[in-house]
C-alpha cells in the first residue's frame, strides 16, 4: 500500500508541476496577446476618428467674384436635377439667383465628396421648417451625417458634421436702407434676452453698437438652424455667454447647454460666420426624423463633439460643377 500511495503521490506531482508549466506558459501567450490587441483596439479608435474628421467640412464661396454669362449660368444650373431649378430660377435679381443656385451646389459637390454618392444619386430634400437634408442612402457610413447652408452679402458657405448637429449662418454687418443703427435694431429687440440687449446698446460707437449686434444675431440664427426649428423659436429664451468671444456658451431658458459648441469668425468685406455644434436630442421633431440617429453612447458623442472645427475652405463654382460628370 505504501508504494501505492507513494506512485499516487509521484502522479500527482507530475500533474501538478505539468500544469504549472502549462499556466506559466499560457500566460507567456495570453499577455502579448492581449496587449495587441489592446493596440489594435487604439489603432481601430484613431483610424475611426480620422475618418470622421473627413466628415468635418467647411466650405466658402465668394458669390459676388462669379459673374457668369447666361451660358455659364444654364452650364452650372444644369449640374443640378431639374426639380431644383425653379427655387433658382424664381428669383427676379441676379444676385439672388446666383446665391441660390450656389447654395445648392454646394450642397450636392460637399455630399458628392465626402459620402461619394454619384450626383445623379444623390436626393436632397427639405423639412417643413425649410431645413436641408440628405435622404438616407447605402453609401452613407457616417453616423449622422448631416449639413447647413447659409448665404448673405457676398458669401455662400456649407458646413458638415458626422454626429454632432451642425448650424451655420453669414451675417453682412450693413444697414439695409437709410435707418439709423438705435432704430435699426430695435426692430429685433424681442429677439434678445436683457443681458444680450444691455451689451449691444452699450457696446460704444454706432459701428461697434452694430458689430455686437449681429454677432449675437449670427450666434442664434446658427443655434435653431442646427436645431431645424425654424424662426418661430423663442430667440430671447436663447442667450450666449462668451469671453471675448471665444469660450462661447448657451443657455436656453436659464439652463447652460454643456454639449453644444460655437465658433465666430470674421470673413473679408464685414460678414461674420457662426457655426454651431451639438446634441441632436433636441432637434426639432420634424429634422429628428431624417437623422439616422439622435442617441449616442458617451463615447461617440464626445468623439463627434471633440473632433477639430477646421477654417473655411475657399471654392469656386468652377470647382463645385467640375464634381459632376455633366460638365467633364
Amino acid at each position: 500500500m505504501y508504494v501505492l500511495y507513494l506512485a499516487q503521490f509521484q502522479w500527482y506531482f507530475v500533474l501538478l508541476s505539468r500544469f504549472k508549466t502549462f499556466n506559466d506558459t499560457y500566460r507567456m501567450i495570453a499577455k502579448p496577446t492581449k496587449n495587441i490587441s489592446k493596440k489594435t483596439r487604439i489603432i481601430s479608435g484613431c483610424e475611426r476618428e480620422m475618418e470622421m474628421e473627413k466628415c468635418v467640412q467647411r466650405w466658402l464661396v465668394n458669390a459676388s467674384e462669379w459673374d457668369p454669362s447666361p451660358n455659364e449660368f444654364s452650364i452650372a444650373m444644369s449640374v443640378l436635377p431639374q426639380h431644383e431649378h425653379s427655387s433658382i430660377t424664381r428669383f427676379v435679381k441676379i444676385e439672388d439667383r446666383k446665391r441660390a443656385l450656389v447654395s445648392r451646389l454646394l450642397q450636392y459637390a460637399l455630399v458628392h465628396q465626402v459620402v461619394g454618392i454619384p450626383f445623379d444619386e444623390i436626393v436632397i430634400k427639405r423639412t417643413p421648417q425649410g431645413k436641408p437634408y440628405l435622404e438616407k442612402h447605402l453609401n452613407v457610413k457616417f453616423p449622422n451625417f448631416n449639413f447647413n447652408v447659409s448665404h448673405h452679402g457676398d458669401y455662400v458657405a456649407i458646413a458638415s458634421e458626422p454626429i454632432c448637429l451642425v448650424g451655420l449662418d453669414i451675417v453682412s454687418c450693413f444697414i439695409p436702407g437709410k435707418e439709423s443703427v438705435s432704430d435699426f435694431i430695435r426692430n429685433f429687440s424681442s429677439y434678445f434676452s436683457s443681458s444680450e440687449w444691455e451689451k449691444i446698446v452699450n457696446a460704444g460707437s454706432d459701428d461697434d453698437v452694430l458689430d455686437t449686434f449681429f454677432r449675437y444675431w449670427c450666434l442664434k440664427e446658427a443655434f435653431v438652424k442646427a436645431l431645424g426649428t425654424g424662426v418661430g423659436y423663442k430667440l430671447d429664451y436663447v442667450e450666449f455667454h462668451h469671453k471675448d468671444w471665444t469660450d462661447i456658451c448657451v443657455k436656453v431658458d436659464g439652463v447652460v447647454l454643456n454639449d453644444w459648441n460655437f465658433w465666430l469668425s470674421e470673413l473679408q468685406g464685414k460678414h461674420r460666420i457662426a457655426v454651431a455644434r451639438g446634441h441632436p436630442r433636441i432637434a426639432a421633431e420634424n429634422y429628428k426624423k431624417t437623422l439616422k440617429q439622435s442617441h449616442f453612447d458617451d463615447d461617440l458623442y464626445k468623439l463627434g463633439f471633440h473632433l477639430p472645427n477646421p477654417v473655411f475652405v475657399m471654392r469656386s463654382v468652377e470647382e463645385l460643377c467640375s464634381l459632376s460628370p455633366v460638365v467633364k
